[in-house]
């Protein structure tokens, strides 16, 4: 067991790096397609990050910020031409006794990045697990898209082992991608398997289908976004997970992302993201406050999105109920920061 160990470790750092640090997700040659001003920009972002990164869940997630990342993130998606292609993985099945095992942090985030990406007018297509596929497909039903001007959205749902034609299907997605974003998406720890906090084989299970591949055969700019160090995207503060989150050892995923967004709570991370997308596009405040308004879903929209994944088995990751709740707090928590999140942002601009 030690040597199959070693050599997973052996390929990890062969497949990733040795530092996790040698990918170069774009140069500053590349053209950018923003009208904000930079300063603006960091001022916006800093204040997103602000209000997602106060450890509302007490897990001592502070120390996996990264200072500066979601700026960069929000650069990345000004480097992409028109009618990119969007990946975003999202799905951890840390439910795993239930049938889904899929947890309510996760998919409202996600669906809040392709909204923000389709607002833009790319191209989006979610990707989770064939066991995640009846939540995501239920948030993604009557998703709320702007009217004109958008791109499409799109669910592709994979199992843990691939048959000859989902291999070629995943290396189109690979080929397609022009941006790749993983919000609270379980990623392999040092041992290949992915747990949940509680420190539980997620793979064991059979519920994990290999997204995290999606890193290296994409090739293409990579956004982490997760709460708790077990997610993909946080190797690139692995020594932080160790040293200050429960089981982190253990737990900690090793697939780096470039630039990474911790969160209390992976949903706002994904809401804070689709912020600093509108914020790339407004060039004064009233175009700032049209933005948000197409990048950013509204409350009511939100709950009735919550409500359409818990009617189909979808549960709280903490208190394992099936309910309208996520990461153990009530809704209105969640509400409470969109809002929060909306008038940062608008502050931040004005």
């Amino acid at each position: 067991m030690l040597a199959l160990l070693l050599c997973f470790s052996l390929l990890l750092q062969l497949t990733f790096g040795s530092d996790f640090s040698s990918r170069s997700p774009f140069t500053t040659t590349q053209k950018r397609h923003f009208a904000m001003s930079p300063e603006t920009l960091s001022k916006t972002c800093g204040a997103l990050q602000d209000v997602i990164g106060t450890d509302a869940g007490n897990r001592g997630m502070k120390c996996l910020i990264v200072p500066g990342d979601l700026e960069k993130a929000a650069y990345a998606i000004t480097s992409l031409e028109p009618k990119s292609t969007v990946v975003v993985l999202s799905g951890f099945p840390c439910c795993v006794t239930h049938d889904p095992p899929t947890e309510t942090d996760g998919p409202p985030g996600t669906f809040a990045i392709a909204r923000a990406m389709a607002a833009l007018g790319h191209e989006v297509i979610v990707v989770t697990d064939t066991c995640n596929e009846a939540v995501f497909a239920a948030a993604l039903e009557n998703l709320a898209l702007p009217s004109e001007n958008c791109g499409s959205v799109v669910l592709q749902a994979y199992p843990p082992s691939l048959s000859e034609e989902e291999e070629k299907k995943f290396s189109k997605l690979a080929n397609d991608c022009n941006l790749l974003v993983a919000c609270e998406r379980a990623g392999p720890s040092k041992d290949g398997v992915c747990y949940t906090m509680r420190a539980i084989d997620m793979n064991e299970k059979g519920l994990i289908a290999p997204l995290h591949r999606l890193v290296k055969e994409s090739n293409a700019p990579f956004i982490g976004i997760g709460d708790g160090g077990n997610e993909l995207g946080m190797g690139k503060v692995l020594d932080q997970i160790a040293a200050n989150i429960p089981r982190g050892e253990t737990i900690g995923c090793v697939v780096p992302a470039d630039f990474l967004i911790a969160a209390s709570v992976s949903n706002w991370g994904g809401y804070a993201f689709a912020a600093a997308a509108a914020a790339t596009k407004a060039n004064d405040q009233e175009s700032l406050e049209a933005w948000l308004e197409r990048c950013l879903p509204s409350e009511d929209e939100e709950i009735a999105l919550l409500n359409r994944c818990v009617a189909v088995g979808c549960r709280d990751g903490v208190s394992g109920e099936v309910e309208a709740t996520v990461d153990g707090m009530p809704l209105e928590t969640s509400m409470q920061c969109l809002r929060d999140i909306r008038k940062a942002a608008l502050d931040a601009g004005s």
